[in-house]
Parts: structure tokens; C-alpha cells; sequence
């Protein structure tokens, strides 16, 4: 399992693509939170609230970028037959993959708590630690659902366009759709808690108030499992 976390590490890191994603994820978010309408800079108020606004979307599209090609290059190149002969089995082709997400996430996301210490040195009353601890937790966990849904998607198509294009929708999905759904005038008032309750967005907008509640760590720890479960079963039918 940790020579393939490894093997998927260094692979991302090999090239450009590593860096360019590090670099695409820190100017997109450093952009919206200094330079354009209502920056930190401008409003005047110490907060980190357009960041953690944000970087969910950006990461929706970031880790399905860095995941396509997991699994379904491994299909398209005839290597998966390789891995296969490895004494890991199923389970640890998928973690060793995952766990690979997971550091790729932890790179991605280390270089933004320079927008804490520069935000912090800005401020005169400094910035609300148990919230900002809460959001990075939250983005963490996020990311982390995001990597799962991302390589169970890239198992289930050898095009890695194709994977990418399916788990940036279900990222999208997951995360705002429930709670679109329940706005709608049909749900409002009756079913509407609980159907929000079902996406991702709730339960991160929960963790993000410095709050840490055993349901928002058990939701995101079952779709992580969830998601780890039915990339096997997919592997299992090949």
C-alpha cells in the first residue's frame, strides 16, 4: 500500500503538474481575497471568510484534476493488471492511491496559512483562532470526500476526461446540490433540514463555526468510506 502512496506521490510531483496545481489553487484563492471587490484589504475586517467561501468550489475542480488518471490510466495502459499481482489486494491499491490524494491535498493546502499570517499581521484585533481552526478542519475533511468521490470516479471510465468530468459534477453535486434542492418552495418549512442535512456544504458550513460535532465528523467519515467501499466493489468486477 505505502509503495504505491509513494509510487503516486512522486508521480504527481515529477513533473510540472504538481506545482502548477500548488500555484493555480494559491493565486485563484490570494486573488479573491486581496485583489478583487470586497477583499479583505478593502473591507477592512479581519476575515478569512472568502477564502473558506471559495476554496471548496476551487477544490471541487482541483482534486478531480489531480485524480483522473488514478485508476483509469492504470485501465488504459494495461498496468492495473500489474498492480493486481502485488500481495495488497483490492483495499490496498485504493488506500495506497487515496492515502497519495490525501498528502497532495495536505501540499495544497499547507502554503495558504500564509493567508492567516498575513491577515493576522494586518489586523489589530487578530483573528478568531477556534474559527479559523474549524475551517481549515472542515476544508480538510471536504477535500478528503472530494478525493474519494474523485477516484471512485476515475475507476469507473478509462478516459481521464471523461472520470474528470464526472467526479468535478459529483463534487458539485454533492456539495451544493442539497442544498439547492432544499430552497425549493415544495420543501420549505417541511423537509427542508433534512434534506440539507444530506449535502456536503451543511456540514462543513457546521465545522467551519469552531464547533466540532460527532455527526459532521461521522457524515464525512461515512461518504469517505462509502466511496472507498464502491471503488472496490468496481475494481472487484474487473
Amino acid at each position: 500500500m505505502w509503495s504505491i502512496c509513494r509510487k503516486e506521490w512522486s508521480q504527481f510531483f515529477s513533473s510540472l503538474t504538481g506545482y502548477v496545481a500548488m500555484i493555480l489553487f494559491l493565486l485563484v484563492n490570494g486573488t479573491v481575497l486581496f485583489i478583487l471587490e470586497n477583499n479583505v484589504l478593502d473591507n477592512g475586517y479581519a476575515s478569512l471568510d472568502e477564502f473558506f467561501g471559495l476554496a471548496p468550489w476551487v477544490l471541487a475542480f482541483l482534486i478531480p484534476a489531480i485524480s483522473m488518471r488514478s485508476l483509469s490510466e492504470e485501465f488504459r495502459l494495461g498496468t492495473y493488471e500489474t498492480l493486481q499481482t502485488r500481495p495488497v489486494g483490492r483495499w490496498g491499491v485504493v488506500m495506497g492511491k487515496y492515502l497519495a490524494l490525501i498528502i497532495i491535498l495536505l501540499m495544497v493546502m499547507i502554503p495558504t496559512l500564509t493567508y492567516v499570517a498575513t491577515v493576522q499581521s494586518l489586523s489589530n484585533s487578530g483573528l478568531d483562532a477556534g474559527g479559523v481552526t474549524g475551517s481549515y478542519l472542515g476544508l480538510f475533511l471536504l477535500g478528503s470526500v472530494f478525493a474519494a468521490i474523485s477516484l471512485f470516479c476515475s475507476g469507473i471510465s478509462q478516459n481521464a476526461v471523461v472520470a474528470f468530468l464526472i467526479s468535478s459534477c459529483g463534487c458539485v453535486l454533492l456539495y451544493f446540490g442539497f442544498s439547492s434542492v432544499s430552497r425549493l418552495p415544495l420543501f420549505l418549512g417541511k423537509a427542508d433540514y433534512y434534506i440539507e442535512m444530506l449535502g456536503i456544504d451543511f456540514h462543513y458550513r457546521s465545522i467551519s463555526r469552531g464547533v466540532l460535532d460527532t455527526r459532521d465528523i461521522s457524515y464525512f467519515s461515512s461518504m469517505i468510506f462509502l466511496f472507498l467501499f464502491l471503488t472496490v466493489k468496481n475494481l472487484a468486477k474487473r
